[in-house]
C-alpha cells in the first residue's frame, strides 16, 4: 500500500510544483504592471490577495487537465503491483512538455497585457501568417527579451525539479517491499485512484455550481486589472480558440461592408470621414441643465406584449402592468433585438443589437461597452445589478463589472434556502431582497441606478404556494405571479424617500410564444412593453416603431445628458424611427408599420408579410417595398458585425 500511496505523492508533488511556477509569473505580471491597479482612494479597495488566490483556482483547472492522463497509467498501474520505471520517466516528461507549453502562454501574457490591457487569446494565432514579421516583432524590442529569459529560466527550474522529484520517488518506491496480493488493500488501492480522478475531474471542472468554470468566475471587484489577473492564460488562450469555432460565432455575411456602413451612417445622419472602428460614433448633446434623477431598470423575463391588454389580451393576466401601460410613457409597437436575455440586456443597456444567435457579453476576453452605466458613472452614479441566479452565468459578473457597474447581487449572495431552481430564486424575493439594499444605496447622497433581471417567467416554473392566481394553466399563472410581484415592489417603493426623484423603466428581455404561431418567426417573441414612468416624465403613448436599443438615447434624454455614442438607437421622443430591425437564431427580421421581412440565411430564404384589415400577417409577395426593408436589416445587421469584429481585435 505503501507503493501506490507514493505514487500519488509523486503526482501531487509535480501538481504543486505547477501551481508554483504558474503562481511566481502571475507575481511577476503583478509586479511589472503594478501601475495598472487603480489608486485605493477608499475603505473598499478590492484585496490583491483575492487576485492570486482566484488564479490558483483558474491555473489549477489547467494543471489537473495536465495531470489526467499520467495519473491514470500511474494509478491504474500501480493498482495492478506495476511499478515500470520507464512509467515514471514518460510522465516526467509528459509534464515538462505541457507545463513548457502553459508557461510560454504565461510569460507571453505579460507583454500582451502591458499592450492590449487583456489577458492573451486566439488573436495571436492571426500573426502566425506573419512568422517573419511576428518574430522581429518579438525578438526585436528589447522590453521582450527579460520574458523570454524569464520563461526559460522558469521552464528550466521546473524541468530541474521535475527530474529531482522523480528521483527521489522512484528510490522510495523500491525501497518499500512488494504490495501485497490481498483483496483488502486491492480495494482501498481502486478506492485511492477513484477518489484522486474524481478530485482532478473535479478540478477540471473547477466549481460545482450549475455550469463549469468560466471566466466571470475570476471578476470580484471593479478593478480591470486584478480582475484579469485571476484568469490563467492557458485557460483564456484555450477558451478563446473554442470560442472562435462556434458556429454562432461565425462571421456573417448578409450584405458588404462597403454597402452596409455608409447606408448605416446616412440613417443615423452622420456624414464625412469616419474611424473605421467606431463607424457610428457621435456627440450626443444635450441642452440645458443635467438632471441627476435615480434610475430603476427592471428587466422582465420573456413578457411579451401579447399577455397584455395593450395587446388585446382581455384575460386580465398583468393587472399592474396594464394600468402602468395606460397612465406612463408607453410604447405598444416595441420590439426585443432578439430572443435571449443576453441579447436583451446587450440590446437594452449598451446600445448594441443582436446578431442572430451570437451571445455578445460572453467571450475570453469580456467585451468592453459603453452604455447607460458607463455614461451615468461618469456623472457620478452608483450603478448596481440584481439578478436571480449565479453570476457567471452568461458571463454577467465579467460583463458588468467591466462595463459600469459597482455592485453584482447574484444567486450566491443569497441565501442557499432561497434558491427554488436551477435559475436561482423567485421574483418577490428578489425584489424583497433589492429593496434595503437600494435604500442603502440612496442614503449615500449619491444618485444611483438599480438593474432588476426577473426569471420567474422561464420554466421550470415555480409558484409560491401563498399566491393564489386566477387561471388554471401554469405557463399564465406564472405571468400573472411575475405581474403581482412587480406591483408589490412599486407598492413598497412608494414609501421610500428616494421614489419622487426617480425614473422607472421597466420592459421585457424578450418575449415568447403566446397563443398560435402567425409566420416562421411568431412575433409575440419580439413584440415587448417598454413603459416608463417617475419624476418628470409625462405619461403618452408613442405611437411609432421602436427597438431596445433606442431605450439608452431615450432614457439619456430624460435625463438630459450628453454623452459619446457609438449605438444603434435614437431617442424616440426627438427623432421619428420608420423600421425596426431583430434577430432570432436563424433569422433576421425587419419591419415597418405596415409589414415585416423575415430571411433565413442558412437556407437563403425570404418570407415576406404584410397586415391585413384585421391586423393579422398575410404573406406577400417580395416587392421594392420589401427590398428597402431588406437592405435597411442587412445594413444594420451587418453594421454591427463590422464593429463586433473591429472589438474582437480581428
Amino acid at each position: 500500500m505503501k507503493r501506490i500511496l507514493k505514487t500519488a505523492g509523486y503526482l501531487l508533488s509535480m501538481h504543486l510544483l505547477g501551481l508554483l511556477i504558474f503562481t511566481i509569473f502571475r507575481l511577476v505580471q503583478y509586479v511589472a504592471l503594478n501601475s495598472m491597479i487603480l489608486p485605493d482612494d477608499s475603505a473598499s479597495a478590492p484585496s490583491h490577495f483575492t487576485a492570486f488566490i482566484r488564479g490558483i483556482w483558474f491555473d489549477n483547472v489547467i494543471a489537473c487537465y495536465i495531470m489526467i492522463l499520467p495519473l491514470a497509467v500511474l494509478m491504474i498501474s500501480a493498482c495492478i503491483g506495476f511499478y515500470w520505471k520507464k512509467l515514471y520517466k514518460a510522465a516526467s516528461i509528459w509534464f515538462c512538455v505541457l507545463y513548457g507549453i502553459a508557461f510560454m502562454a504565461s510569460a507571453a501574457n505579460i507583454p500582451y497585457f502591458q499592450y492590449f490591457f487583456k489577458n492573451i487569446n486566439s488573436s495571436i494565432f492571426g500573426w502566425f501568417g506573419y512568422t517573419a514579421t511576428t518574430a522581429g516583432m518579438i525578438f526585436e524590442e528589447t522590453s521582450y527579451l527579460i520574458y523570454i529569459l524569464l520563461y526559460f529560466v522558469m521552464t528550466a527550474l521546473f524541468v530541474f525539479f521535475a527530474i529531482k522529484i522523480r528521483k527521489y520517488f522512484e528510490k522510495s518506491i523500491e525501497a518499500e517491499a512488494s504490495d501485497e496480493k490481498k483483496i483488502k488493500p486491492i480495494l482501498l488501492k481502486v478506492v485511492l485512484t477513484s477518489v484522486l480522478a474524481a478530485a482532478c475531474v473535479f478540478g477540471i471542472r473547477g466549481r460545482t455550481g450549475y455550469n463549469p468554470i468560466k471566466i466571470s468566475e475570476a471578476y470580484y471587484c471593479n478593478d480591470s486589472f486584478l480582475n484579469q489577473l485571476g484568469i490563467s492564460p492557458m485557460f483564456n488562450l484555450l477558451t478563446s480558440a473554442m470560442d472562435d469555432m462556434r458556429k454562432e460565432n461565425k462571421e456573417i455575411d448578409l450584405i458588404s461592408y462597403d454597402e452596409a456602413i455608409p447606408y448605416a451612417r446616412h440613417w443615423f445622419g452622420l456624414e464625412g470621414e469616419t474611424d473605421s472602428l467606431k463607424v457610428l460614433h457621435r456627440h450626443i448633446m444635450a441642452q440645458g441643465e443635467v438632471k441627476k434623477k435615480n434610475v430603476v431598470i427592471i428587466l422582465m423575463e420573456s413578457m411579451s406584449l401579447n399577455f397584455m391588454k395593450a395587446s388585446g389580451n382581455d384575460e386580465g393576466l398583468t393587472p399592474v402592468l396594464d394600468s402602468l401601460f395606460d397612465n406612463s410613457l408607453s410604447f405598444p409597437h416595441f420590439y426585443s433585438a432578439g430572443i435571449h436575455t443576453n441579447q436583451g440586456m446587450t440590446a437594452t443597456l449598451y446600445s448594441f443589437p443582436a446578431i442572430m444567435q451570437r451571445n455578445l457579453m460572453k467571450g475570453t476576453v469580456t467585451p468592453k461597452r459603453d452604455g447607460i452605466a458607463t455614461v451615468l458613472k461618469q456623472y457620478g452614479y452608483h450603478n448596481i445589478f440584481f439578478m436571480t441566479h449565479e453570476a457567471q452565468y452568461d458571463n454577467m459578473n465579467a460583463f458588468f463589472r467591466t462595463n459600469g457597474y459597482d455592485d453584482i447581487y447574484s444567486q450566491e449572495t443569497y441565501p442557499k434556502d432561497s434558491v427554488v431552481n436551477s435559475f436561482g430564486v423567485p421574483d418577490h424575493f428578489l425584489f424583497n431582497y433589492a429593496l434595503p439594499v437600494i435604500d442603502k444605496n440612496a442614503k449615500t447622497g449619491k444618485p444611483f441606478m438599480a438593474t432588476i433581471l426577473t426569471i420567474s417567467n422561464h420554466p421550470p416554473y415555480i409558484i409560491p404556494s401563498w399566491f393564489k392566481a386566477k387561471s388554471s394553466e401554469p405557463e399564465k399563472q406564472i405571468v400573472e405571479y411575475a405581474d403581482y410581484c412587480i406591483g408589490d415592489f412599486l407598492k413598497q417603493a412608494k414609501t421610500k424617500d428616494w421614489y419622487d426623484n426617480t425614473i422607472f423603466v421597466i420592459q421585457a428581455d424578450h418575449g415568447k410564444l403566446v397563443g398560435r404561431a402567425d409566420s416562421e418567426l411568431p412575433q409575440s417573441y419580439n413584440h415587448i412593453p417598454l413603459i416608463i414612468f417617475g419624476s418628470g416624465v409625462e405619461p403618452q403613448q408613442y405611437q411609432g416603431l421602436g427597438m431596445q436599443v433606442d431605450v439608452m438615447p431615450t432614457l439619456l434624454g430624460l435625463l438630459n445628458m450628453s454623452y459619446d455614442y457609438d449605438g444603434f438607437g435614437v431617442n424616440l421622443l426627438e427623432t421619428h424611427r420608420d423600421k425596426v430591425f431583430y434577430s432570432a437564431d436563424n433569422y433576421v427580421v425587419g419591419r415597418d408599420s405596415s409589414q415585416f421581412y423575415i430571411y433565413a440565411p442558412a437556407m437563403q430564404k425570404s418570407f415576406c408579410y404584410k397586415y391585413g384589415a384585421d391586423g393579422k400577417p398575410v404573406e406577400a409577395q417580395f416587392d421594392d417595398s420589401f427590398k428597402q426593408l431588406q437592405r435597411h436589416t442587412f445594413s444594420m445587421t451587418q453594421t454591427a458585425e463590422w464593429m463586433q469584429q473591429q472589438m474582437k481585435g480581428r
